[in-house]
């Protein structure tokens, strides 16, 4: 993927084996863990991928002194410390790593969950203190009790597994859980009034967005069940602290366990005063096999991308496996010179683009299409706007009002694979379509309609003309009296006597003087220098 060796930097504590698996790998590694931002900042230029936890803030800040970044990778799930708006817009992938200490989250959920039915931690630290209360540590038991789970995806999934195998019964709000997966967990999927009105015990397992912020706010912790109990392993600020606080006090609620925090280190806090409330700091994910798998995974994931092009656990752009890497390659290739070429075509033409579709037909209908889509959004974005990538490209098409459409036609025609992609201005709308030679080499196979048959060339030149005699040997002449060689020709037209296209093959990029003559010869329409 890269020309030079791949330089990453791990600035937080990762595991040795993380970075053996980069130097294994013929990856670049420099282990600097406790850096401070001032010093991060001074050297980060130099780096192509960093490797964090949580203890690095990647700010825009950062990202504006990295131009070489094209990669940060978390050890972990939660992302709060990485500014993933910012990364985008610079074409910076954000991956994490969201199975790797899934278990060990889980666990500690349904441990805190214990605690809390049976106050372990009060009832140990009176046992120790010398005293025996043994009626003052009246618990409840899990059994027959109804778990209301707050995200169901991958740790919350595995929390509903454990809590079935202690026969309770589980309820589970989350919008991106089908009534199927529902069914497979063995979990009833209900809105989250449902949910808080029935649950016993109540635990979270989502990430912090805007749209989760104090989810449980002071009007839904009102709405819990009398007596309930909640538990937090997921996210500070999903929970209204002070509210909590006054509810606990009350009775409303029977208790809480507290992993996570609205600000931490958490030191001082209200909450740390009540004998039902559990605290633990953030230890989730604190666990010998997790740190390790985590740090395992996130080498493994950023040394796949910067060497293959294989992209894992990605927060803001499509994956592609290790194993769909290899066969995408190619057609990466193909959509990036039909978007190149698109693209440079309609800068030449001065038009705002309405929208870009693009139809896989054959053999490419069957691959993983949306890495391909953003490949192609990159490739027509790109000349118009600077710098574009496969990160950003979606992004800023959205921004720009660009309706993106994504069409596949199983049956083959005349080519066993065909990629044709469709800008829309609002003066026309223009398509050029491409194959694969081989399974491998890029082919221009049709431009507006018209077949030709074109390979792809590092400095080529676009000229539609009018069909008529004596054309072609007045633009031979005039790139010869220029010492301009031709590498390649290839022509094609709508009809005889119709509109024709000129494509041409150059040893080199074409001097502004003979491109201004190209375009004064008689019967030229337009004539577009292309690089790619």
């Amino acid at each position: 993927m890269l020309k030079n060796t791949p330089k990453v930097l791990i600035s937080d504590k990762l595991s040795p084996a993380a970075v053996q698996i980069f130097k294994d790998r013929g990856i670049e590694v420099d282990f600097k863990p406790g850096l401070k931002p001032a010093e991060i900042r001074e050297i980060i230029g130099a780096y192509d991928g960093l490797a964090v936890r949580s203890a690095t803030k990647v700010t825009r800040e950062l990202m504006e002194v990295a131009p070489n970044l094209k990669v940060v990778g978390r050890a972990g799930i939660g992302v709060d410390n990485v500014d993933v708006t910012s990364a985008t817009a610079r074409g910076v992938v954000v991956m994490n790593t969201p199975f790797g200490n899934a278990i060990t989250t889980a666990e500690h959920a349904i441990a805190m969950m214990f605690a809390l039915a049976r106050q372990i931690p009060e009832a140990s630290t009176s046992t120790k203190a010398g005293k025996w209360e043994k009626n003052r540590f009246m618990g409840v038991e899990l059994f027959g009790k109804t778990l209301g789970l707050i995200g169901c995806g991958n740790i919350g999934s595995i929390v509903a597994d454990r809590a079935i195998g202690l026969k309770m019964r589980v309820v589970a709000f989350d919008p991106f859980l089908s009534e199927k997966r529902a069914l497979e967990l063995g979990v009833e999927k209900v809105e989250l009034h449902d949910l808080l009105h029935r649950a016993d015990f109540v635990t979270l397992h989502t990430p912090l967005t805007e749209q989760t912020k104090n989810i449980l706010s002071r009007e839904n912790i009102a709405r819990m069940k009398s007596g309930a109990r909640l538990i937090n392993c997921a996210r500070g600020g999903l929970v209204d602290e002070a509210a909590l606080l006054d509810a606990l006090k009350s009775g409303h609620l029977a208790g809480a366990a507290l992993d996570v925090f609205e600000t931490e280190p958490a030191t001082d806090s209200p909450l740390f005063a009540l004998e039902n409330v559990v605290c633990t700091p953030h230890l989730g994910a604190a666990t010998a096999e997790a740190q390790e798998n985590v740090a395992l995974q996130v080498a493994d994931q950023m040394a796949d991308f910067l060497l293959s092009g294989a992209v894992s656990n990605a927060i803001n752009m499509p994956s592609v496996t290790a194993e769909e890497a290899p066969r995408l390659k190619p057609y990466m290739e193909l959509v990036r010179l039909l978007g190149g070429m698109a693209g440079q075509l309609t800068a030449a033409q001065g038009d705002a683009i309405k929208a870009i579709r693009v139809e896989y037909e054959g053999h490419a209908a069957e691959l993983n299409r949306r890495p391909l889509t953003a490949a192609v959004l990159a490739g027509v974005l790109g000349p118009l706007m600077g710098a574009v990538n496969m990160v950003n490209a979606p992004v800023l098409a959205k921004q720009r009002g660009i309706e993106v459409a994504e069409t596949t036609v199983e049956r083959s025609g005349e080519y066993q694979t065909l990629v044709r992609l469709t800008v829309v201005t609002d003066r026309y709308e223009k398509s050029i379509a491409g194959t694969l030679l081989a399974e491998n080499k890029p082919r221009l196979v049709e431009i507006k309609g018209i077949s030709v048959e074109a390979d792809f060339a590092p400095h080529m030149l676009y000229v539609t003309n009018q069909d008529r005699p004596g054309f072609i040997g007045r633009f031979g002449m005039a790139l010869a009296d220029a010492g301009i060689n031709i590498a390649t020709f290839h022509l094609g037209r709508s009809a005889p006597g119709g509109d024709a296209i000129c494509l041409v093959g150059l040893d080199g990029p074409m001097p502004d003087t003979v491109l201004a003559g190209v375009r004064n010869l008689p019967l030229v329409v337009q004539a577009t220098p292309l690089a790619f």
